[in-house]
């Protein structure tokens, strides 16, 4: 398990209900309660076309949540700073707690094919790529029709903070992802 906790991306602000504070978020890290076994996801898919989210387990559709995708959706991430959600297949290689978004699954992007082409291409390919909740702002989910309505993310995958809790239950480091 992490133990990394305070870097961009996910976290929460103390607020009532479903959400969650961030000590509590740590806590659950710590003693390794991120994880429900019986509602284990095994592969996580997202297609951009549809703004979607495919949740898998032993190959069946167990959950699908809709996404907000970066600023600039359609094509490849190319370079850091192009706003666009990269292709390909990752895995996730970390949770975070931070008191920018509720929670966050870091994907594994930049892969080291990813890394050759900003290289070739002479540019920064960017990193710090999430699939990850609402900003506090939403923190409540007043406006999650707004936010799923819109790209509005730097590259990342965002989800309701509902679905981010299904998800930071249901998934553990490793999982592959596939976005296309």
């Amino acid at each position: 398990m992490s133990s990394a906790f305070w870097i961009s991306g996910c976290g929460q602000p103390e607020v009532d209900g479903d959400h969650y504070t961030l000590d509590e978020c740590k806590k659950e890290l710590l003693e390794a309660e991120d994880f429900d076994e019986s509602q284990k996801i095994d592969y996580i898919v997202v297609v951009k076309k549809e703004r979607k989210m495919y949740l898998y387990r032993n190959g069946k559709v167990m959950s699908t949540f809709p996404v907000s995708l970066g600023k600039n959706p359609v094509g490849q991430k190319i370079k850091k700073g192009d706003n666009r959600t990269p292709e390909g297949t990752f895995w996730i290689h970390r949770k975070l707690c931070s008191p920018k978004y509720y929670r966050s699954l870091c994907i594994s992007y930049p892969r080291p094919q990813d890394v050759e082409a900003a290289k070739r291409r002479g540019v920064n390919p960017g990193g710090s790529i999430t699939i990850h909740a609402q900003p506090t702002w939403n923190a409540d989910g007043h406006a999650d029709s707004y936010t799923l309505a819109n790209n509005w993310t730097q590259g990342c995958v965002a989800v309701t903070n509902s679905a981010m809790k299904q998800l930071w239950y249901a998934v553990r480091e490793g999982v592959p992802v596939t976005i296309k």
